[in-house]
């Protein structure tokens, strides 16, 4: 009890809360293929690549995952959707091309048709906004280096108060970057992702010996950080294209959630009336032990939540409640027990302590029974399936916790008290009372 309770005042303490899932919490939910037919193993780089993007915009416990050819993404609590779709749903590949000429954004359109390659190997690409308007268009030439010469990228602001992006390559492609500075040198050279050009500066320097700064056009702290993203984790080794884009709303994800407690919360009320008026004080004994359970899973899925990310979806909900019902049993079986123990000529009080060392033995294997099957539900499945497995072997362990260390102690101290053992309507004698065959 002093641990549950510790538990509890340390999350409400700093003001954590269990964090939802996407269908709990609404958010936008992504189907990417790639354009062509790639290996398994490009396949599952493209997800780790996607990952890491998707960590890196701070998302709570993203579900991405493969579906034969196809990736998921889940993103629960996104608010941004276009900014999330433009860094994870239109990610492909990132490339430095070099800039032949700039062209209007309005008015007559280019001799070059945007993203078309003519014969000299030059395309026209266009800039855009936050909003996805176009606002220019490059004519660049053949691609130069890809985004894997990228080690690192980040956004901040400079000892002028403008935001700048500071990057740095990897070891084998620092020397590609220098040839390239030195090729282009007080030449512009564009940024590319998706066919859109992110950023077109000026090579400043004929050598940057693995380290660089990209200082304008003047960026927002958005555009900053976008592009310190796509610098990050744009080069993916196949082009993806967005098959659906499905937005789940607060609102939905509220209503589910509302229809999982109140299935939960009922379950548990018809449980509970039924184990009080079968047990009488004994009921009480596994109310206030699901209510300790309770307090427990509370408090580790709102701290989970807050410091690795744990979100809790329907799925996990439901294991919560099914839950309950092991939980219960646990109860019924050390109970019955007691009962065997009665009908044996043994008192309420010698029974308690005999009564739960056989229990036990049944109640862990039961247990591990549960946690097996969890366990390898979320080892051998992806998505909400594995959140409902997680849910599902948590409950299982804190009841093994709870039936010794507060279910027992409890018990005996009740069956220690003439009260609770042998009085009125809720004695533990009267829940535990057996029919007797008499001879003759």
């Amino acid at each position: 009890v002093v641990l549950a309770v510790g538990m509890l005042a340390g999350v409400f303490g700093a003001r954590y809360s269990p964090v939802l899932g996407l269908d709990l919490r609404g958010g936008v939910s992504l189907v990417l293929q790639p354009t062509r037919q790639v290996s398994s193993g490009i396949l599952d780089q493209a997800v780790d690549i996607i990952r890491n993007r998707v960590d890196a915009l701070g998302v709570a416990e993203p579900n991405i995952t493969r579906q034969g050819t196809s990736i998921v993404v889940e993103l629960p609590g996104v608010k941004d959707t276009q900014r999330a779709e433009k860094l994870v749903g239109e990610t492909a590949q990132l490339a430095f091309r070099p800039v032949i000429q700039t062209l209007g954004a309005t008015g007559a359109p280019p001799t070059t048709p945007a993203g078309k390659v003519t014969a000299k190997g030059t395309v026209v690409l266009p800039t855009e906004d936050a909003s996805g308007s176009i606002t220019g268009r490059y004519e660049l030439g053949p691609v130069l280096l890809n985004g894997t010469i990228i080690h690192s990228a980040t956004a901040q602001l400079s000892t002028t108060g403008e935001w700048i992006v500071n990057f740095t390559t990897t070891s084998a492609g620092s020397s590609s970057f220098d040839a390239m500075a030195a090729k282009e040198y007080h030449q512009d050279v564009a940024i590319v992702l998706d066919n859109v050009v992110e950023s077109a500066p000026e090579i400043n320097a004929t050598a940057f010996h693995g380290s660089g700064q990209i200082t304008g056009p003047p960026f927002t702290e958005t555009e900053a950080k976008n592009l310190a993203l796509e610098l990050n984790y744009g080069s993916l080794p196949v082009p993806l294209k967005r098959l659906s884009v499905q937005t789940v709303s607060a609102s939905l994800g509220s209503s589910s959630l509302r229809a999982g407690l109140a299935a939960g919360i009922g379950g548990l009320l018809l449980v509970l009336i039924y184990i009080i008026l079968y047990y009488r004080a004994l009921g009480l004994v596994a109310f206030l032990g699901l209510i300790l359970t309770g307090m427990f899973i509370w408090a580790i899925i709102s701290y989970l939540g807050h410091e690795v990310g744990f979100a809790l979806s329907l799925a996990g909900v439901t294991g919560v409640i099914v839950s309950i019902g092991i939980n219960v049993d646990s109860y019924v079986v050390y109970f019955e027990r007691l009962k065997d123990e009665i009908r044996a000529g043994r008192t309420v009080r010698s029974s308690v302590d005999r009564g739960f060392a056989r229990a036990f033995r049944t109640i862990v294997a039961a247990d591990l029974v549960s946690l097996i099957g969890a366990v390898l539900l979320y080892l051998l499945t992806v998505g909400p399936v594995q959140g409902f497995a997680f849910m599902l072997g948590l409950s299982t362990l804190i009841d093994l916790v709870t039936s010794y260390f507060f279910t027992r102690p409890l018990v005996i101290l009740m069956g220690r008290n003439q009260l609770f053992a042998e009085g009125g309507f809720m004695g533990m004698g009267r829940g535990l009372a057996v029919p007797t065959l008499e001879a003759g």
